[in-house]
């Protein structure tokens, strides 16, 4: 155990100016807070915080890591709060420590082997900081190095497994490697103890065999560098014994037969002497071709700068050469945490921090490429800043694109639990369906045999998944009603003209309307795009009908829009001629301040719409029937227009007349309210309200969305 003056120490080493108290006040913070809770080896749990930080000292990190390392359990095991951390050891440590807080939360959850690389992606996600990772792998790797404390084995087994699986990965594409490599190295020992033994046994004795071989290796490049004039450090490197392992593994070959055991790394001064020691090899060795790699022109996307090369080097023998700077050396083993190792007697500022921030450095810390060497990079791990991860009740994780709604997640589940959901609980709260999911988010849906998709949820689904089946659902819908009106209106034109309806007769013109059956005749003529009486005459050609006029209903009454010199008429419309007959749309509802279009209709005038409407798609054929029209600069109309608006309010008492109160309140006037969707804690409804203008309908809108009741206000389009 790392005792507090040998943690001063280890810092002091690197860092001779920070103030010591900081860390000391922290470790007594962790032992008061983690009193009386133990580890499984039966040491004081605090213990483990400070190895932690240990790690992170090692690595010469800066002092707020350090201190997060100390606290990371606090908030997750204590009584410890986040303003009790914020007031004692700064902001900048309390969301450190709360980000480590978040990770071990997740880390929680059951993950199956297949849901690992959506774990890595999500906890890579929740780092905004990558420091909070760099404590999560160091927290990992203690836990590691003491998992002999774990007395069952299936545990130690399944812990191991998730560090091979996740962390290692987590380490390499960050560029960590001084963890990477020893987490694999524990990992190995756990689940397949008996082969790391062998491994590590024939290395001792190929070392103890070649150590010789390796010294001449080493004296002939130095001789050869320092003729030359250059300066280097030269060592003998062996391959870790599980990625020995690994590649007899893939390539199904004995240990023998492995001819790449042992590498040699060459530490030069500057960049120049890396070239001009890799001309000096390659003009005294036969280098092997294809395995020649300039990571210094091209850095790996997490940082690693060097130059690989193989060669048949003295005896003939094939060895591998690493060069690089002391720079480049350091960068490989510390990766990303290199940014906040103390350096040149400075520490690192917030601007530096910030300038590092996860998020930021994203494109090129995770875009690994991929390496035939490395098992995990089945599939090249996802740029995720547009996606969100969600978990089921059960703890399998679902990843979805950002704005992502309880139907996106539905559906990604099972499209049958997507048409039948009717509400969804978001950590265990009823939330609306519209409502947006975060990262870590457990959703739990609620599904009823009786439920069918909404229309409306087409407005607020993201995943084209979702989209579809909805889309899907409502045609085939809209196709029934469309059958149901066509049919019903064209047996009313048999009857008004004397004739008995009959399948057989509609039959008879299928073929002349190119359709397949009655049914197509039928939903196009409820759709609107057949006119009944039309195909009625194709069915009786030689009846010669008399329309009877008949007196227009109020729904037919049609506004009449005077000259624009009327000062007391209605709101005026630019670009009609005087005395022209309008209908405003009640698809779109369109209000003064609206940019608008005119659409000419034959025997009925004009259709005012809104310039975004969706209806206008069906006119986009007819170009000869759009009239540029705009609102007047005449005073307001007396009569007011009728503007609509989607609301979701809470179930619960009082609730209507809370909204009625609110909409008077403002000058509006409810003319239409219609429930589009109810359950047990919201309803979703529609409501028509009498407004002068735009401006009118906004101000009722933002005063819905100050009303606590109300969950979201949108004006309505297309409904």
């Amino acid at each position: 155990m790392k005792n507090p003056p040998a943690l001063v120490d280890q810092i002091k080493a690197y860092n001779p100016d920070f103030n010591p108290q900081v860390v000391e006040n922290a470790i007594e913070y962790a032992k008061v807070m983690h009193e009386g809770q133990t580890r499984s080896s039966g040491e004081p749990y605090y213990t483990h915080p400070v190895e932690v930080a240990s790690i992170l000292a090692d690595m010469r990190l800066d002092i707020g890591t350090i201190i997060t390392a100390i606290l990371h359990d606090t908030l997750e095991d204590t009584d410890a709060t986040y303003d009790e951390l914020s007031k004692k050891f700064g902001q900048e440590v309390a969301d450190l420590v709360d980000g480590v807080s978040k990770l071990t939360r997740i880390e929680s959850k059951t993950i199956e082997g297949k849901q690992a690389e959506n774990f890595r992606k999500l906890l890579l996600a929740m780092s905004e900081d990558i420091r909070v990772l760099l404590v999560k792998l160091a927290d990992r790797l203690h836990n590691m190095r003491t998992i002999d404390g774990l007395k069952k084995p299936e545990k130690r087994r399944r812990i191991a497994l998730e560090t091979l699986e996740i962390y290692v990965p987590l380490a390499e594409r960050i560029g960590v490697h001084a963890i990477k490599t020893e987490l694999e190295d524990l990992a190995f020992s756990v689940l397949n103890p008996e082969a790391r033994e062998s491994i590590i046994n024939r290395l001792s004795f190929l070392r103890t065999e070649g150590i010789d071989v390796v010294q001449d290796i080493i004296k002939e490049l130095k001789t050869m560098l320092s003729k030359a004039g250059i300066e280097a450090e030269i060592s003998g490197r062996e391959k870790t014994g599980y990625s020995i392992w690994k590649k007899m593994q893939r390539k199904n070959v004995a240990f023998e037969q492995l001819s790449d055991i042992m590498a040699f790394r060459i530490v030069v001064e500057n960049i120049e002497e890396c070239y001009g020691t890799l001309g000096l090899i390659h003009s005294k060795y036969p280098s092997v071709p294809g395995r020649f790699k300039d990571y210094i022109s091209t850095p790996k996307p997490n940082g690693y700068r060097s130059i690989h090369t193989t060669v048949m080097g003295p005896s003939r023998q094939r060895i591998e050469i690493q060069i690089r700077t002391e720079e480049m050396h350091y960068q490989a083993d510390m990766g990303v945490a290199a940014h906040w190792a103390y350096k040149e007697g400075e520490l690192p500022t917030l601007k530096d921090v910030k300038k590092y921030r996860w998020l930021r450095e994203l494109l090129e810390i995770l875009e690994q490429e991929q390496q035939p060497e490395d098992f995990w990079e089945n599939t090249k791990l996802e740029l995720f800043q547009d996606q969100v991860f969600a978990f089921t009740p059960k703890g399998d994780l679902i990843e979805l694109p950002s704005g992502a709604t309880p139907i996106d997640f539905a559906y990604a589940i099972h499209s049958d639990i997507g048409d039948r959901c009717v509400g969804a609980k978001i950590n265990g709260r009823i939330a609306p369906l519209n409502t947006k999911l975060a990262n870590g988010d457990q959703v739990d849906i609620i599904t009823s045999k009786t439920q069918q998709p909404s229309p409306t949820w087409e407005r607020f689904v993201v995943t084209g998944k979702a989209r579809s089946h909805i889309r899907k659902f409502v045609r085939n819908q809209q196709r029934s009603e469309y059958i149901t009106l066509g049919k019903a209106m064209l047996q009313k034109i048999f009857r008004q003209e004397g004739y008995d309806f009959s399948e057989k007769a509609v039959s008879g013109i299928v073929k002349k309307f190119k359709v397949d059956e009655n049914d197509d005749i039928y939903a196009r003529i409820g759709s609107g795009v057949l006119v009944a009486r039309d195909v009625f005459k194709a069915i009786f050609p030689a009846h010669k009908t008399e329309i009877a006029k008949r007196p227009s209903s109020d729904m037919d009454k049609a506004v009449m829009v005077q000259p624009l010199s009327g000062s007391d008429g209605p709101m005026p419309i630019k670009g009609l001629i005087p005395g022209m007959a309008v209908h405003f749309a009640r698809c779109c509802h369109p209000l003064p301040g609206d940019r608008i279009v005119g659409i000419v209709t034959t025997g009925k005038g004009v259709t005012i719409h809104t310039i975004d409407c969706e209806t206008l798609e069906t006119f986009a054929d007819t170009p000869e029937r759009w009239l540029d029209v705009s609102w007047g600069e005449g005073p307001d109309s007396p009569e007011a227009h009728v503007g609509r608006i989607n609301i979701t309010l809470q179930n619960e008492p009082g609730t209507l007349a809370t909204l009625s109160t609110v909409i008077a309140t403002n000058g509006g006037n409810i003319t239409n309210l219609k429930i589009t969707n109810r359950s047990t804690d919201f309803w979703v409804i529609l409501v028509d309200i009498y407004v002068k203008d735009t401006k009118h309908l906004s101000n009722i809108i933002a005063a819905l969305r100050a009303t606590p009741i109300i969950s979201s206000v949108d004006r309505a389009r297309g409904q």
